[in-house]
């Protein structure tokens, strides 16, 4: 579990200090103080891996000399109080190895310290604690006046405002949660304190080398003692209550492992004894949950209180779902339709159904569309047929950008989720039974949150539609509530691609969508739209030369670049910005001092804004383009067309926005998209990029990163969906395994899986031949059983939605039989082919059969998307103590309307009760005659 620490201070001569002798101590060097006159040699220190002076633009080349460099900022200071440097220090994820560390904190000096004028002498220290393990820190002295070529100037009164830290701090998180993704190093940290993350634990110091000296010498050191008084003290609350301790690991992550749970109680403990104490109390909790190893082994876990979290979130969706008194009329509902299309908006079939089904009576409504599917559009129309019916209709998105996003495409007044909580809190905004809360972009919001806006719902008695889709970007916090929620209680789906104007491309999202990204990737590369080239750097002039050509060939068009990193962000923006300037499409540049550091703006230039504010009306995420800029003041015109001004002294969160992160742009609209793939991206980010353009995309990559287009499918396939503690119901050993090494990425050869859905669930793709033994043979009965259980789960969804269209059009329910019957007889059973290659037990042709007769059924329903397990959505367990989690009402629904069915579904289950209860009754046995084996192995010793 990596861990955050990040804390600031100013050396100062009023505490004694010299700036010489702290650089010498820090670099492990020998250093000569001019105003001391001595030398300060600390060269035989250990651990200080990397030192370096780095220089803003303009600074004379003297002062990467770390003692030329101390010794003129000891020279420039005369009082005997003065203030010599300031000092952050910071700890490195243990995960990452030692040149990763070092690149982690070079690139963040370089982006929050010399960016706005700063010297930064960088020294990054790999200390070893007792116990062996790595305690990597940095240590940074940074300048505290204005430098240029001359030398030192004024000091910046600037670089002392208490928000400048507070942004440090936040954006030291976001750098290293940034570089983890991009290593595949499943840790974060978080940068709020623990009052703000409602953890009962109390923030400790950083003890430092000379702290620990002073204690093993049995010297006072009040700081060290403070930090170990803090960590004896949280120990002690620990073992007084564990349920602390899972809290505060399960709030970005659902489940757990007994590493995870050893990291923290060695932060949280201050001996080996309190150590142990803390772990045997956290083992020994009743609130731990086992939920079994994973796929390397390693023992997951998760909390009584997650569970209990997860529980409140169903019934409360359960709740909400059961209501039915938020209906529309037909009548508001047919005027809502004619007003639209008479604004030239006419519904696709699935847009429509989706609109039907959220403007229904239940309290409860999901939506899952593929990106570009004109989810925003529905909604607008939707809100329309809300309000003709008297509703107050209020949106609401994890994120500032996604709420003006749903507000500008629907019309729904939207906030964000955090501030609606907020004015709940204070009794204000609070929801009622004639109240609609539509929730968009719903698959990025955590389990507890997403509990907190249902249960505020439920109890108010206003309707919920929850819009979004899973595959996208993936909640921050605990949980995947929303893919849950869906599960559940169904969803409507528009999987009807409109964004693109190709049909090959709106293919190819489709593809993104379903996780098939190799597939995407290669069509993209079919038409010349993936390049490859020797290096990163060139693939990123490579470019930003592209995205030149098309902004100067098609000067009207909309258009963005996306990457995975802001490190990355800020080199893209300097090289499009440098385009630009040479194209003389700027005006004269002015260097102003924003919270990211000092920029050079002009007018011409695009710009980003970085923080919500309300008085400006703009977002974290809003494009404008700069019109002026004078006197510390900008005029922007943002690109919805309205234009605003602001003092760079009361907002400074802007920034260039040629380019943008990928969670900036989840939402975004444009005509062209430019890609700077990188190894931190993933199957959610890579489906984000590739799906914001309307007429093309150009993905480009180097080949130091990716050696091939191989590997960069590979690394854009990889699914970091977040996982919840339900998904893991009680399964065999074996089953257990699979289930947890699926969810953690991890391929086991002895049984290879397919991440795809549907039927072809299962059966491995591309397996090396010889890299691992051939799965069982898949009988004639499995393929049969799957079958049909899949055949019976789609007759159920396409005869829904027959009936809801032969209701529109009169309710001619003879012909609905005949849509029955007609379905039925399409595929009774498997295809004859399926069948006769699997006798052959030949193991590529089954796949290859499997894999035609998945897409075939998926051409003749979109709703394959489900795996056979989600027959459990009716039926099956999924608690650790066996509760059924279906829809009742559901189940009630299908024995009353297909009573055929139902009977198929009851056999099954039987079926599986007498499989499960065989099982059970073997273990007991084994468990027996291993028993009676011990028993008569004691007596032969004579016990």
């Amino acid at each position: 579990m990596a861990i955050y620490h990040f804390s600031a201070k100013v050396i100062s001569r009023a505490n004694g200090a010299s700036a010489v002798a702290a650089a010498a101590y820090r670099s492990a060097s020998e250093l000569y103080d001019e105003r001391l006159g001595r030398d300060h040699d600390f060269s035989n220190k250990t651990g200080v891996i990397h030192s370096e002076v780095l220089l803003p633009k303009g600074a004379p080349e003297r002062l990467a000399d770390r003692t030329t460099l101390w010794n003129e900022v000891e020279a420039g200071e005369k009082r005997k109080d003065a203030q010599l440097a300031r000092e952050v220090e910071f700890s490195i994820p243990r995960e990452m190895n030692q040149e990763q560390g070092v690149a982690l904190a070079r690139d963040f000096v370089d982006q929050q310290f010399v960016s706005r004028g700063m010297v930064a002498d960088l020294n990054v220290h790999w200390d070893k604690a007792e116990d062996g393990s790595p305690k990597p820190h940095a240590h940074v002295m940074m300048t505290m006046r204005d430098v240029g070529p001359d030398g030192f100037g004024q000091k910046n009164r600037d670089w002392n405002a208490n928000a400048l830290l507070e942004g440090w701090r936040e954006a030291w998180a976001c750098h290293a949660n940034q570089r983890m993704a991009e290593l595949g190093i499943d840790a974060r940290i978080d940068h709020r304190s623990y009052a703000d993350q409602g953890i009962e634990l109390e923030p400790q110091h950083k003890i430092g080398p000379a702290g620990m000296r002073r204690l093993e010498r049995d010297e006072g050191a009040e700081r060290a003692e403070d930090h170990r008084r803090i960590a004896r003290e949280n120990g002690d609350k620990i073992v007084a209550d564990p349920s602390i301790a899972l809290d505060a690991i399960t709030r970005q992550q659902s489940t757990f492992t007994t590493r995870d749970l050893a990291t923290f109680a060695f932060r949280h403990s201050d001996s080996k004894e309190q150590f142990d104490q803390v772990t045997a109390a956290v083992r020994a909790s009743p609130e731990l949950v086992a939920l079994g190893k994973d796929g390397r082994g390693e023992d997951r876990f998760t909390s009584r209180d997650m569970i209990a979290t997860e529980a409140r979130l169903e019934k409360a969706g359960d709740e909400l779902a059961r209501r039915d008194g938020h209906g529309v009329s037909e009548r508001q509902r047919a005027g809502a339709l004619e007003a639209a299309e008479g604004r030239g908006l006419t519904l696709s079939g699935e847009q429509r159904d989706a609109f039907d089904h959220v403007t229904g009576g239940q309290g409860l409504a999901s939506v899952i569309g593929y990106a570009g599917t004109g989810k925003s559009a529905m909604l607008g129309v939707a809100r329309e047929a809300w309000e003709r019916e008297g509703y107050t209709v209020r949106g609401a998105a994890l994120s500032g950008i996604a709420a003006e996003n749903l507000e500008g495409g629907s019309g729904i007044a939207s906030r964000t989720i955090a501030s609606l909580e907020h004015g709940w809190a204070k009794g204000r905004d609070q929801l009622g039974p004639k109240d609609v809360l539509v929730v968009d972009e719903a698959g990025m919001i955590g389990t507890r949150q997403m509990e907190r806006v249902l249960s505020h719902a439920r109890d108010a008695g206003a309707k919920v539609v929850l819009v979004g889709d899973p595959e996208q970007l993936q909640a921050i916090e605990a949980g995947a509530a929303f893919r849950s929620i869906a599960e559940g209680h169904g969803a409507a789906e528009i999987t009807e691609v409109r964004r693109q104007r190709e049909q090959w491309q709106k293919d190819a999202t489709r593809a993104l969508a379903t996780g098939r990204t190799g597939e995407a990737l290669n069509a993209y590369a079919a038409h010349d739209m993936v390049h490859a080239f020797d290096t990163r750097e060139a693939a990123r002039a490579g470019l930003v030369d592209g995205w030149d050509r098309q902004r100067q060939a098609e000067p009207g068009s909309t258009r963005i670049i996306l990457t995975h990193t802001n490190a990355e962000v800020r080199e893209l923006n300097e090289e499009a910005r440098g385009r630009l300037r040479a194209s003389g499409d700027l005006g004269k540049n002015v260097g102003v001092s924003v919270d990211r550091g000092q920029r050079d703006f002009a007018p011409g230039d695009r710009i980003m804004f970085l923080r919500n504010e309300r008085s400006l009306g703009v977002k974290n995420g809003t494009l404008g383009t700069l019109e002026q800029v004078s006197d510390g003041r900008l005029g922007v015109r943002l690109d919805g067309g309205r234009q605003v001004a602001f003092d760079l002294k009361d907002y400074a969160a802007v920034d260039h926005g040629y380019a943008a992160t990928f969670h900036k742009s989840q939402g975004v609209t444009v005509d062209r998209a430019h890609l700077l793939a990188t190894p931190g991206m993933d199957r959610h980010s890579a489906y984000v990029g590739l799906s914001r353009h309307r007429d093309g995309v150009q993905l480009h990559y180097g080949r130091d990163d990716f050696a091939d287009q191989g590997k960069l499918a590979r690394v854009l396939s990889r699914d970091r969906a977040k996982d919840m503690a339900g998904d893991y119901p009680i399964l065999s050993d074996e089953d257990r395994r699979e289930v947890f090494a699926e969810r953690r990425e991890i391929r086991w050869p002895q049984r290879p899986r397919d991440r795809g859905r549907g039927l072809a669930s299962g059966v491995a793709r591309g397996v090396p031949a010889g890299s691992a033994p051939k799965p069982a043979p898949v009988t004639r009965e499995i393929v049969a059983q799957r079958w049909k259980a899949e055949h019976a789960r789609q007759l159920v969804r396409v005869q829904a939605k027959a009936q809801r269209a032969l209701e529109r059009a009169g309710g001619m329910h003879a012909r609905h039989d005949a849509v029955r019957a007609a379905h039925a007889r399409t595929q009774p059973s498997p295809p004859a082919g399926l069948l006769a290659a699997l006798r052959r037990s030949s193991y590529e042709k089954a796949r290859g059969t499997w894999e035609k007769t998945a897409r075939l059924l998926q051409q003749r329903s979109r709703q394959l998307a489900g795996r056979i397990d989600r027959l459990r959505e009716y039926l099956g367990p999924v608690t650790g103590r066996q509760r059924h989690r279906g829809d009742e009402l559901a189940q009630r629904r299908v024995a009353r309307e297909q009573p055929d069915l139902a009977r198929a579904y009851e056999a099954l289950v039987r079926e599986q009760r007498v499989e499960r209860a065989r099982q059970q009754e073997q273990e007991r046995e084994r468990i027996r005659q291993r028993d009676r084996e011990r028993g008569r192995g004691d007596r032969g010793r004579g016990r």
